[in-house]
């Protein structure tokens, strides 16, 4: 997440757990979430402010060793009235504990790239806030802002994790669907945030920034590309998402069949 700064991450964490607090608050604790379906509205606030809790944890001892991380978890309030108060106090202290020194300094590291720990943990962070925010909003049937830059940098963001040894490891069924004979493909976003091409080798799929020929290109605004690509919305759902498909869409089918994250 190179390309944005980290007080603008940081705030970007505060303000979209907020905008998930409204939303969870607005819809019953038992509704499905549609675009997790395994989850209510209080099983979702339940996973961020206990994984906002846990990965401030992380950072703020420093912890090096996978082996060492925190094993006891903050515990939901039963009163809905009390999760905005309880997710603001998560997300207040997770933003702080990314201060500009625990960027560098050393901390575990899961995707095992060659971000430091601080680095991917501000990322899964953002992540998790702007992606969960939106399901939150999906049961609320409330709208959803994002910021180009913002989702700019948790497009790349999901690349990395897509292409990291980590998920070799962890997730060797995506990993190996993704493989290829150098197929490519790009997103690009066309309120000028950014572009991303990849290319299936045999060995893995890799990505760099910009636009060159691809067999299939998929552009559209960039908060539209990483609902896309996080499969919050549907590639063919044009009229609502302003996304467009130059080439191969079958290609582009298969990418994001084989490239979704767990729901948390």
């Amino acid at each position: 997440m190179t390309e944005l700064h980290p007080e603008r991450a940081r705030q970007a964490i505060v303000e979209h757990t907020r905008r998930l607090a409204e939303s969870a608050v607005a819809a019953r604790p038992d509704a499905t979430v549609p675009t997790a379906p395994a989850w209510t509205v209080a099983d979702l606030v339940e996973h961020i402010g206990q994984t906002q809790h846990w990965v401030a944890e992380i950072v703020e001892r420093r912890i090096t060793d996978p082996t060492q991380l925190p094993t006891e978890m903050a515990v939901l309030p039963a009163d809905p009235g009390a999760w905005p108060a309880w997710l603001s106090e998560s997300a207040e202290r997770q933003a702080s504990a990314f201060s500009d020194d625990a960027l560098t300094a050393p901390v575990f590291n899961p995707s095992g790239d060659e971000r430091t720990g601080g680095q991917f943990w501000l990322s899964s962070a953002l992540n998790e806030a702007v992606v969960h925010g939106y399901d939150a909003a999906s049961v609320a049937g409330r709208a959803v802002e994002l910021d180009a830059d913002i989702a700019a940098a948790l497009i790349t963001n999901h690349l990395a994790m897509l292409t990291s040894p980590t998920w070799e490891l962890m997730r060797s069924e995506s990993a190996h669907a993704i493989r290829g004979t150098g197929e490519t493909l790009q997103w690009v976003a066309a309120d000028g945030a950014g572009a991303w091409h990849v290319e299936r080798r045999p060995d893995g799929a890799m990505w760099q920034r910009g636009t060159r020929p691809a067999d299939v290109t998929v552009s559209g605004p960039a908060a539209s590309l990483l609902l896309t690509m996080t499969r919050r919305v549907s590639l063919t759902d044009r009229e609502a998402t302003g996304i467009s498909v130059n080439g191969d869409i079958g290609l582009a089918e298969h990418w994001l069949d084989n490239t979704a994250h767990d729901a948390g």
